[in-house]
């Protein structure tokens, strides 16, 4: 009996050792779930303190401008992103918008490689594409004065880069002077422009013109196909680009550190497609 007893004694002693041993377990979880939950709370505290401090010092980033008076578009756009992320993180997830001014032209003498490889990749469909650049010539006809030479970018939310080249880049009209233009866009004038870019062109009858197109702007819209007619009509001559064209700009208007251009598999056939549409719309 004794033996018994001992035996049941010590079965009680291991199970009360047992229960107390997966009760400090089940504490140790406990404790360390209340520690990851607090260092995920002051984590998020952090990050939401870093995206307000980032968010202001890139809004008053955006605000200086460059030697050129160019708010820079690669702080602009980290401002959108900043503002975004920023909302998103409120107390109730609600995302809300903040109206922040147009986006300003940006005028260079190249642009970066990628943007051109991107934005003047003469797809049918150009979605994400919602800048224009314009790389322009101008010959005034006199061997001391060269040529002039640059590129423009716009966010079509303000002035386009087309109303803007003759606002910022050819601002002074002698009529004495003979001017021959040429252009390489992204993409082909909208309606508002072609009918700006006809009046210039009226009123100055010196002005020569070629626009080479990667792609066009919404070619099915009735106002888009007048705009392209008016332009034609106008004298200036609408080319689509040809792989040659692409590889032009690339070399004349593209940082390019010396590497070589190689169209992209389709650039031809998709140059005849454009070509067919232009044809078309000119008839």
């Amino acid at each position: 009996m004794a033996d018994s007893k001992g035996t049941a004694t010590s079965k009680l002693v291991v199970r009360k050792k047992e229960k107390t041993t997966k009760t400090k377990e089940v504490v140790n979880l406990e404790v360390k779930k209340e520690v990851k939950t607090e260092v995920k709370r002051e984590v998020k505290r952090e990050m939401k303190s870093s995206l307000v401090k980032k968010e202001e010092k890139v809004l008053l980033v955006g605000d200086k401008v460059e030697g050129n008076g160019e708010v820079p578009m690669e702080e602009g756009a980290a401002a959108n992103e900043s503002t975004a992320v920023a909302k998103a993180n409120e107390p109730n997830g609600d995302y809300e918008p903040m109206e922040l001014p147009p986006w300003e032209i940006i005028e260079g003498d190249r642009i970066d490689p990628f943007q051109f490889k991107f934005q003047f990749k003469n797809v049918e469909y150009s979605s994400g594409r919602n800048k224009t650049f314009l790389c322009y010539l101008v010959d005034k006809g006199k061997a001391q004065d060269g040529l002039l030479r640059g590129t423009l970018e716009d966010e079509h939310t303000g002035v386009h880069a087309e109303e803007a080249f003759f606002q910022q880049c050819l601002p002074d009209y002698d009529p004495e002077v003979k001017y021959t233009l040429t252009w390489y866009m992204s993409s082909s004038p909208c309606a508002s422009c072609a009918a700006k870019m006809v009046e210039v062109l009226k009123a100055r009858k010196t002005i020569k013109m070629t626009l080479f197109s990667a792609r066009l702007f919404e070619w099915e819209e009735p106002e888009i196909q007048a705009g392209l007619n008016g332009l034609s009509q106008a004298g200036c001559k609408l080319r689509m680009m040809k792989p040659l064209d692409f590889t032009y700009v690339w070399d004349t208007f593209v940082e390019n550190d010396d590497l070589t251009f190689t169209p992209w598999e389709d650039c031809q056939d998709n140059y005849e497609y454009y070509h067919e549409k232009l044809a078309d719309i000119l008839l």
